[in-house]
């Protein structure tokens, strides 16, 4: 590995993930010149991380607003972080904004899978299920049922919905990455979408 490369991969290491120059490094030196694997390495590192910072505090943060062109959608989120430093900068006021972006767009019903109804959740299971008995797949209907589920709470859950701007992320990893990069814990705590008519 040549220190050109080594410094040009360090570059595009920490603006794909937010990591320090030091972490870069250190994941390179790891992966033994690897960019992919270094990749990895610092996704992992950083996901611990961010696992460890959950249980802090987040009693800073700011409600954005964003309205949907010709006024007719309306979306207010609030966002919380560790301190009022982090809640001011850049990387966080965009976060917000696309997370009021993607809720606008999507109009989830819920924050979290904690907060779907147990008892709309096993009935939706259950006729997902006799479902797939219907077609004949009776001895993986429990797991199909699953199946259909998840993919159907994704559609209302907020946290688990793919984001509309990369659909190989969720929401939830969306607020991790930018969680990571500040090294603070992130919460959405709340979110309400108005609509005109309903």
């Amino acid at each position: 590995m040549t220190a050109t490369s080594s410094l040009e991969d360090i570059k595009r290491l920490r603006e794909e993930t937010g990591a320090g120059v030091m972490e870069a490094k250190k994941a390179l030196q790891d992966a033994n010149g690897n960019y992919e694997q270094a990749k990895k390495l610092l996704e992992q590192r950083m996901g611990q991380s961010v696992a460890k910072r959950a249980g802090r505090e987040a009693s800073n943060g700011i409600v954005d607003a964003y309205i949907h062109a010709g006024g007719q959608i309306g979306v207010l989120v609030e966002l919380d972080t560790e301190t009022d430093f982090v809640a001011r900068t850049e990387p966080f006021k965009n976060l917000a904004h696309e997370i009021a972006m993607q809720i606008a767009a999507t109009g989830p019903k819920y924050l979290s899978i904690e907060d779907f109804p147990q008892a709309d959740k096993d009935e939706m299971i259950q006729r997902f299920k006799q479902e797939a008995e219907a077609e004949g797949k009776g001895q993986r209907a429990e797991q199909i049922a699953e199946g259909r589920f998840k993919k159907y709470a994704q559609g209302v859950v907020l946290l688990d919905q793919p984001y509309i701007r990369d659909d190989s992320k969720t929401i939830r990893q969306l607020i991790n990455d930018v969680a990571a990069s500040t090294k603070e814990n992130i919460v959405l705590r709340r979110f309400c979408r108005f609509q005109v008519g309903e």
